[in-house]
């Protein structure tokens, strides 16, 4: 249901009650996850209706959730499954339209995969690598829409994309999950 309610709130704004007449469930069990998505930032209250003596509340997807880490770590499986799905969906749009539209021949794109083998240690400097560039990106926007004000200069709608996720190999049947992260039991052999 959460997956239902964030693909229609990032097309759109919404209500709990006009998403559920559309995904045909419980209006309670709509406002509940609603609201369950709000807490966790994924999405915004945008506006507020007075109707008949209640007020009916319109959400839209946040625009670039952010979520710490503790949050993360704290958030219901449901949840990460449906903020994953919206995100990889958002992106695929956004991907699948820049490469039909030759988005990626402006000089300077940047199309890159990296297969890595990291340990514990690795995998903790990898992550905060990730953390820093995403920091220096939002910095550099902000610098960019400042100096825009004004200026109908030339400038660039850009979509930078960073992920940093365990190989599904990895994920194997037999991994036990300890402290958020899969490792496979100390028996288990591994094939190349």
């Amino acid at each position: 249901m959460r997956l239902e309610i964030l693909s229609i709130v990032e097309k759109r704004t919404a209500s709990p009650k006009e998403i559920a007449r559309e995904i045909g469930a419980p209006l309670t069990h709509v406002s509940y996850h609603v609201r369950q998505l709000a807490q966790l930032g994924l999405i915004k209250l945008e506006r507020t209706t007075p109707r008949r003596g209640a007020v009916e509340h319109h959400y839209s997807m946040e625009t670039e959730p952010r979520i710490s880490e503790e949050a993360w770590r704290e958030a219901p499986e449901i949840a990460k499954q449906a903020l994953i799905g919206a995100t990889l969906g958002h992106v695929s749009d956004k991907v699948n339209a820049a490469a039909a539209e030759a988005g990626f021949s402006r000089e300077g794109s940047h199309l890159q995969r990296l297969s890595l083998e990291l340990d514990d240690k690795g995998w903790d400097e990898a992550s905060s690598a990730m953390g820093t560039l995403v920091s220096e990106l939002e910095r550099i926007h902000e610098d960019s829409l400042k100096r825009r004000e004004g200026d109908h200069g030339g400038h660039a709608s850009a979509t930078a994309v960073v992920m940093l996720f365990e190989a599904a190999e990895q994920r194997s049947a037999e991994g036990v999950k300890e402290g958020g992260r899969w490792h496979r039991p100390a028996t288990a052999e591994t094939t190349g």
